[in-house]
């Protein structure tokens, strides 16, 4: 998506001789000059996970919260870099993919502050049929991966659970761009997608699948995926800013489950390469899962953020152990 250029205007102030001011022009644009700037970082290309901030943005939310917000896309080495680093203020990431950077001598000063979804919404998807409804049935099959091992283990946890033997599933490189391409083609038996876009994804595209998610195998699979991040030292001293960002999200995503049409509209002018009717599909599908069952957008529960990493200690994945209620806060919520 291309940066959002805000147009700055150099000429003099027209001088209104018969109303002695300035004109609404000069206002606005010395409004302007008072926002304060942030920088916003996606973890991937625009989709709805990010629907509520482009909201917040035409909408006007950011501007009523006295902020200029740019949006941009990710480098090479991720959001949480970016973040860290102080050149983004706020960005996109994952619990289970910002973990590494949470830990260490070398550990990244970014939390949490908000959850897009309240539970995880991803698991296995594959041609409806084939037996892959169900953990145990990926044996035998292909499944592309990414060769992670945190990867590896939630799904030899979950084929296991089911009396599989993870041993025998087929592990092939993933260079998967387009699900419903791989599966129709067969190049591939199962594919780990995020339901709310690859699975819509099968839907639009009228492919019948089968699907399970990873959260009703294990309760300690239902993370937080995606989340909002924020740099930790930069908040701390910019506690009200960090409210009000968050405050005009909020409104950005409340927008986004009452109008699942008009957000999906919202989407699509700010990211004309997206597909309509996938936007809206996807968005339809969104508005029960951003906040789901809690009162409050954005809320992280303690238990369930800790149960996650918690068995991350327990099953080794990570060289440092970590300590319970590390890399969130829900103190900037409203």
């Amino acid at each position: 998506m291309k940066k959002r250029i805000l147009a700055v205007f150099l000429a003099a102030a027209m001088v209104v001789s018969l109303a002695g001011c300035g004109s609404d022009t000069d206002k606005k644009e010395t409004d302007k000059k008072d926002l304060t700037k942030l920088t916003f970082v996606l973890d991937w290309t625009p989709n709805t996970n990010h629907t509520g901030l482009y909201v917040a943005q035409e909408k006007g939310y950011f501007e009523d919260a006295g902020l200029e917000v740019e949006i941009v896309q990710p480098p090479e080495d991720g959001a949480e870099v970016l973040v860290a680093s102080g050149k983004a203020q706020f960005g996109s990431s994952f619990q289970d993919s910002m973990m590494p950077a949470l830990i260490g001598d070398d550990a990244l000063p970014i939390e949490a502050v908000a959850a897009v979804l309240q539970h995880n919404t991803s698991g296995i998807i594959s041609r409806k049929g084939e037996g892959m409804d169900r953990p145990k049935g990926m044996e035998g099959k292909k499944y592309a991966t990414w060769n992670l091992d945190l990867e590896k283990a939630t799904l030899k946890n979950v084929v296991e659970a089911d009396g599989g033997d993870f041993g025998k599933v087929e592990l092939i490189p993933s260079t998967i761009t387009d699900e419903v391409s791989a599966l129709e083609s067969k190049s591939v038996d199962a594919i780990w997608v995020f339901y709310g876009w690859g699975g819509i994804a099968t839907e639009v595209a009228g492919l019948e699948t089968d699907y399970f998610a990873f959260k009703d195998i294990n309760s300690d699979f239902d993370f937080y995926t995606p989340v909002i991040i924020g740099n930790s030292e930069w908040m701390k001293e910019n506690e009200d800013t960090t409210k009000a960002f968050l405050s005009a999200v909020k409104k950005g995503y409340e927008f986004a489950i009452d109008d699942p049409k008009g957000a999906a509209d919202i989407l699509c002018k700010a990211a004309p390469e997206l597909d309509q009717k996938m936007v809206q599909a996807s968005q339809e599908y969104m508005k029960d899962q951003y906040k789901a069952e809690v009162e409050q957008w954005g809320y992280i529960d303690p238990a369930r953020w800790n149960a996650f990493y918690n068995w991350i200690n327990e099953n080794g994945l990570s060289e440092t152990e970590i300590p319970e209620n590390t890399g969130f806060n829900n103190d900037y919520l409203e």
